[in-house]
């Protein structure tokens, strides 16, 4: 494909486009099947000013124009002056960067902010597309002075437009379960040994002890259970990253936007909600955000982020639950290692040869650690292979 066929633009925000266009750059239809890259999920994170100036994450999405005129291909990017919220974690490159005499700052981040899920990050109405985009993406780097780009959480079947572009691949593990035909959660706890199934069945009987929880989805979810949410999300982001990445006005925004691709599950004491998970409804995953509670009950954690997610799943006929990064304690519940994929380009050649040979070594480790988690998951011997 030629360049005269095609105009490649740069936004300073999602919103910038027509929602319709932005989503039907998606395959699979409009909004596609992954919440998180939908103009209703990144136009929110903007207009609630979660992400913008002040933030560290400039939106500066990059996309083409066919000839027709027609938005054909977007790449949701951000200038960051920072490398909090991203998951992929590169401070060490920075320090080195920093060290040799370069700047590691300004970066160019495709990503979806605050966000370890995985789903495409190359949006396109055709493939053809996908090299032009990311070769903007470098030129991009390069006119601005930006040391580098990173692609996050890509979805694995993208992994090849990046390595023919010569991006570096970079591995890591979540964990995520596996809905292999599951009619119930007691189906599922049939595939666990003995011991594993007695544990879950007490941790859920202790969680569900004198509360009620309630799954809500669309209307049902109403401003006083956002304002509860709110209390619990600031109270964990307050531990985990010093400040919520989110403003209170990005849950009102998507509440109002994409009710029907949440799943708001909240456990109740005398009708005074005390805790409760964040879960986003994908085409074929359902995607465990935030969590957050106002009382310390031994394992409430492990049922509204986990266990309530499995019996949505496979309530849903979804097949997987991506319950986020980092945890694993995930593993004792049915939550599986599985490789994440992330790939960055590097300007300065030099640097780009030292964290290539940092990449590879750390994909040893990865492959290791992955091998070794997978051998003790809580199924029995005959469930661990079964599709």
């Amino acid at each position: 494909m030629s360049e005269a066929d095609f105009t490649v633009r740069v936004l300073s925000a999602v919103g910038e486009t027509e929602a319709a266009e932005w989503d039907a750059l998606s395959a699979e239809g409009p909004g596609g099947t992954n919440p998180f890259v939908s103009h209703a999920f990144l136009a929110a994170m903007e207009d609630s000013g979660s992400v913008g100036q002040g933030t560290g994450w400039l939106p500066t999405p990059l996309v083409i124009d066919g000839a027709d005129g027609r938005l054909s291909g977007a790449l949701p990017a951000y200038v960051k002056s920072h490398s909090q919220g991203e998951y992929v974690f590169d401070h060490s490159w920075a320090d080195a960067w920093h060290r040799a005499g370069g700047s590691y700052y300004p970066k160019l981040q495709i990503a979806v902010p605050f966000t370890p899920a995985t789903g495409p990050r190359v949006l396109t109405r055709e493939p053809a597309l996908a090299a032009p985009l990311l070769l903007a993406a470098e030129r991009f780097c390069a006119a601005h002075g930006l040391s580098s780009a990173h692609a996050t959480f890509i979805a694995p079947e993208q992994a090849p437009l990046f390595e023919k572009a010569g991006w570096l691949l970079r591995d890591d593990i979540q964990f995520h379960w596996t809905n292999r035909g599951y009619a119930s959660f007691d189906d599922f706890l049939g595939a666990l040994s003995s011991r594993k199934r007695k544990d879950l069945r007490k941790e859920r009987a202790a969680a569900q002890d004198g509360v009620k929880i309630r799954a809500l989805r669309g209307d049902d979810i109403r401003a006083e259970h956002w304002d509860a949410f709110w209390q619990f999300y600031q109270d964990t982001g307050a531990r985990k990253w010093g400040q919520p990445y989110l403003t209170r006005e990005a849950f009102t925004l998507l509440g109002e936007r994409m009710a029907d691709r949440i799943l708001l599950v909240l456990a109740f004491i005398d009708d005074s909600p005390v805790a409760g998970a964040l879960n986003f409804i994908g085409g074929d995953a359902l995607y465990g955000r935030y969590w957050g509670a106002v009382i310390d009950k031994p394992f409430l954690h492990f049922e509204l982020c986990y266990y309530q997610a499995i019996d949505a799943a496979i309530a849903l006929g979804l097949e997987r639950v991506e319950a986020g990064a980092q945890g694993g304690h995930k593993l004792a519940r049915g939550y599986e290692p599985v490789r994440t994929l992330s790939a960055h380009y590097i300007v300065h050649a030099g640097f780009r040869e030292a964290v290539a040979d940092f990449l590879a070594r750390e994909r040893e480790g990865i492959a290791s650690d992955q091998l070794y988690l997978g051998g003790r998951t809580p199924f029995r011997k005959e469930d661990r292979s079964r599709p």
